[in-house]
């Protein structure tokens, strides 16, 4: 077995790496190729960013594509791009937008994940004859004996992507490779300046790549501009309390922006999008005990379900212990530690322990949360 954990030599092993442009899929390619991989880059052009600013440029797009580019020709390895524009347009963009118009707080990172890189690009490494798609992602993986693989989240926690790719199938999982799993991010960054790649100071992409500045608003009123809906504010009671100018500005737990005064702060409890109407309430009337969940995708046996694992309800969230209750196109998910402001719309990732580190067991996207006042 060579390092990827399949039995061939090295030169003999066809790998695709999924290359954004940054420096840990550079640092990856670069790794890839030093120890005598049969390499080739895949860079995705995932929208158009002509008139997107130096400040906000995010990946996928065309200063990225030319620094993986430039870090393909560096360590001589092939390079392709794929414009995937349209793909990304449907899958991704149009349900993120049709998520917040729902009422919802969507994880576009998750949706490409799921749709144009482990759906799309797996299926283009395929068809190349290639034995495994690596990726720049922080996640570990460890190959059973039997061929299979299990996820676990990274040993730099700092970065553990583990969230985002709960999505993942086993199918594809068996495939993926995720060299970067087990070292730090500073690791990552001196070997990049080892190997005298073109990236080792780029910045990490701290936006959604669609929004820039993080202005989510009015990437939703390019699109979709009757979202903008003026409608009603009411309090726990039902009572209106004032108006909002679009359901779209609001998200569950938000506290700045209701624009409304109070003797106690006011958070978004609920956003019902059939009546677009906002409910706020106070800071208590937050705290969630149940979710259910739509669309689930289970990594491993069923059995590990059976006693408490833990959750993971937002990406830089802590692990709560929850009791799990599954059924054939949903779950029900008793929060057993206290937590605030979840949203529908967000993912619901499980993990379960064991001598390896904290395993993905899977999840699934959260349909409805109950709380102590109010289900939504």
């Amino acid at each position: 077995m060579n390092s990827l954990g399949i039995n061939k030599p090295k030169k003999d092993t066809k790998v695709v790496v999924a290359m954004s442009g940054g420096v840990d899929s550079s640092v990856v390619a670069a790794l890839m190729k030093e120890e005598g991989y049969d390499v080739t880059g895949i860079t995705l052009k995932l929208y158009d960013d002509t008139k997107q600013s130096k400040e906000s440029r995010q990946c996928c797009a065309g200063q990225d594509i030319l620094d993986a580019k430039r870090v393909s020709d560096n360590i001589n390895n092939n390079h392709k791009i794929l414009f995937y524009q349209k793909k990304f347009r449907s899958e991704v963009i149009d349900s993120f937008i049709d998520s917040y118009a729902a009422g919802e707080t969507p994880i576009p990172c998750v949706q490409c994940n799921q749709t144009v890189k482990f759906r799309d690009l797996f299926k283009y490494a395929k068809d190349l004859k290639a034995d495994a798609l690596v990726t720049g992602h922080y996640v570990a993986r460890e190959q059973k004996e039997n061929g299979h693989a299990n996820m676990y989240r990274a040993k730099d926690q700092n970065r553990d992507q583990s969230y985002f790719l709960f999505s993942t199938t086993q199918e594809q999982l068996d495939y993926l490779r995720f060299p970067l799993g087990k070292i730090d991010k500073s690791e990552t960054r001196s070997i990049a300046e080892k190997l005298n790649l073109n990236v080792a100071q780029k910045p990490d992409s701290q936006d959604i790549c669609f929004v820039p500045n993080g202005d989510y608003a009015s990437v939703i009123k390019k699109f979709r501009p009757e979202s903008f809906k003026q409608g009603k504010i009411l309090d726990m009671r039902g009572n209106q309390i004032g108006e909002h100018e679009g359901i779209i500005n609001y998200t569950i737990g938000q506290r700045k922006g209701i624009k409304i005064s109070s003797n106690k702060p006011l958070y978004v409890i609920n956003i019902d999008a059939d009546n677009n109407t906002i409910i706020v309430g106070d800071k208590e009337c937050l705290e969630v005990k149940e979710i259910k969940l739509r669309e689930l995708n289970i990594l491993g046996s069923k059995k590990e379900f059976d006693s408490i694992v833990n959750i993971k309800v937002r990406s830089t969230g802590r692990l709560l212990k929850a009791k799990i209750n599954l059924f054939e196109n949903f779950a029900n998910v008793e929060i057993l530690d206290k937590e605030s402001g979840i949203s529908p719309g967000q993912a619901c990732v499980f993990y379960s322990k064991d001598n390896v580190g904290d395993k993905v067991l899977g999840g699934g996207w959260i349909s409805k949360t109950y709380n102590k006042n109010l289900s939504t």
